[in-house]
């Protein structure tokens, strides 16, 4: 699987992610600045990691989703590439309409940093497929908007057409239907609010969020 991790201005998760994904695919990824045009020949996954883009100025990735490399990345979606965003990235995945919905300010205004349990709402897609009988993970949280909302009409479709992969099982942040992350209806774009890139190394003490990884490397 060749892949490439986006790196934006107040990137912070950018260089856990291409770790996770090295050591789970034993190649290493291709780290791409935001100003760049175009994706590397032959790129299987793009990934859009945590952080602060551009600062979080007027919205949560409002500004990352101008990105010139972005303008490609939503092409690579487009054409069925698959691409994962983690926080931040699924911030920037909403802003860009590959993935329906919006990310607010947190229900309690507060940033929420700390594990939380999962459960896995759909294994039949390319991003959990590697869970499998797990019905229940665990992948900590770093963010202070990450409430899921949409129209009801939005969330039941999404609900319908089993587009919830993952749910809160004790919900941090006010999401509605306490949903923590969504693939499109496609199957090839995802973003989750948990950073399964902290949960993915036994060095780390938890690896609650190896099988995102695994069931990339499966697909690709």
């Amino acid at each position: 699987m060749k892949s490439a991790v986006i790196v934006f201005p107040g990137s912070n998760c950018d260089r856990d992610a291409a770790r996770a994904l090295e050591r789970l695919t034993g190649k290493p990824a291709a780290m791409v600045w935001h100003k760049d045009t175009a994706l590397p020949e032959g790129t299987d996954l793009v990934v859009l990691p945590g952080g602060f883009s551009y600062g979080d100025y007027l919205r949560s990735g409002a500004m990352a989703a101008k990105s010139p490399i972005v303008r490609d990345v939503i092409a690579h979606a487009e054409r069925g590439g698959l691409v994962l965003g983690i926080c931040n990235g699924f911030q920037v995945l909403t802003e860009t309409r590959l993935l329906p919905g919006a990310l607010a300010r947190n229900a309690g205004l507060k940033f929420a940093c700390k594990e939380v349990p999962l459960a896995i709402a759909n294994a039949n897609t390319s991003f959990t497929s590697a869970y499998r009988d797990t019905r229940e993970t665990e992948i900590p949280i770093a963010h202070g908007d990450g409430r899921f909302v949409a129209d009801e009409d939005v969330l039941d479709r999404i609900e319908g057409e089993g587009q919830v992969v993952f749910r809160y099982l004790a919900n941090p942040n006010g999401s509605a239907r306490d949903i923590a992350g969504i693939v499109n209806a496609r199957g090839n774009v995802m973003g989750m609010m948990p950073h399964p890139e902290r949960a993915s190394d036994p060095v780390l003490g938890r690896t609650g969020g190896a099988a995102v990884f695994q069931s990339l490397m499966e697909a690709a």
